[in-house]
């Protein structure tokens, strides 16, 4: 745990997941555990998919939105809500304000997929989009918050959003049993810090491992140094991870929780992505893909019949735009091999 608790007051905790999963019974859904005994052969591990591309909105990003959401006062909640997002906070916020009646105000790139941007919109969100090479969406979402009294839900440094992310983690351990290693996608650790605070709880002696695009490793850098790192607008497919730097809370939970960070590049998770649709038969974004990948390439030094879980963190694909991609790669493969 963190070295000197009393500096980080406000970290969440287990028992914050657990009162979290209790907001979010009947409301979220309990997603599938899936295994693959093609998998299982390749990796010679016994391996455990928690597959977030089946919750609601898409995402695992609905459980933090929600719980968050849920409990804003009745004033916060009667003057709105404001966040900023590539796409799956976006929808996740959108969705739980609509459940809840709170008027949502979600501030999204001009280039996000347009599946994200879509969703967003049908969900009922007041959505403003920006130019990322001319300005930040953090920035913009402050403005807003000032301008029109909303208050701001963030995408991942938030107590309550880490908590409702870390019900995926203990929905996993509670049905697929104890864990050696459990594989977590990590933008700005949200999903990470939740699901490693759980897996300590849950399985003792579990080592967590975050998984980032190799253009945006942050996090990764961050881990091993102690000093924290940032990037502008990194150049990965992985939208999700595009996030600039770890927060105030999960820089901490990251530094203190985790056994390690690794990187994979686009190209090997355009492979993970598509070994997911193509063997498994479920639709994966890029960064719902991240550490599959990790797994699948090795990045990590697992003994034989480790049992792994791996957090599917999404599914909201734009399937013409990935299917470009993995027909450049293929092109671009080609013309290595010629």
């Amino acid at each position: 745990m963190v070295s000197d608790p009393g500096l980080f007051p406000d970290l969440p905790t287990y028992a914050d997941v657990e009162a979290a999963a209790a907001r979010l019974e009947g409301v979220a859904h309990r997603t599938p555990v899936l295994t693959s005994a093609t998998v299982d052969r390749r990796t010679g591990a016994k391996v455990y998919f928690k597959c977030e591309n089946f919750q609601r909105s898409g995402a695992f990003k609905f459980r933090g939105a929600f719980n968050a959401l849920s409990l804003l006062g009745s004033a916060e909640k009667a003057r709105g809500v404001v966040t900023f997002s590539s796409g799956n906070h976006a929808q996740a916020v959108a969705l739980s304000a609509q459940l809840l009646g709170i008027r949502a105000v979600i501030v999204m790139p001009d280039d996000a997929a347009s599946v994200k941007l879509e969703a967003t919109r049908g969900y009922g969100a007041e959505v403003i989009t920006y130019d990322k090479h001319k300005t930040t969406r953090e920035a913009i979402a402050r403005a807003l918050a000032e301008e029109r009294g909303l208050t701001m839900v963030p995408p991942y440094d938030d107590a309550n959003v880490i908590a409702g992310q870390g019900t995926a983690a203990k929905e996993l351990i509670e049905d697929a049993g104890r864990l050696d290693w459990l594989l977590v996608c990590t933008g700005g650790a949200g999903l990470t810090s939740g699901c490693a605070i759980a897996a300590h709880h849950l399985s003792p002696g579990c080592r967590v491992v975050g998984v980032e695009p190799a253009a945006g490793d942050d996090a990764t850098r961050s881990f091993h140094t102690g000093v924290l790192h940032s990037v502008d607008n990194p150049d990965t497919i992985a939208d999700g991870a595009r996030t600039p730097s770890l927060g105030r809370l999960t820089f901490p939970l990251v530094r203190s929780l985790l056994h390690d960070m690794v990187t994979v590049d686009d190209d090997q998770l355009l492979d993970a992505m598509l070994f997911l649709w193509e063997r498994m038969k479920i639709v994966v974004e890029p960064t719902g893909a991240l550490a599959a990948a990790a797994l699948l390439e090795r990045r990590i030094g697992f003994a034989p019949g480790a049992r792994i879980g791996v957090i599917v963190s999404g599914g909201n694909v734009d399937v013409r735009a990935a299917c470009g991609l993995i027909r450049a790669r293929d092109a671009r493969r080609e013309g290595h091999a010629g």
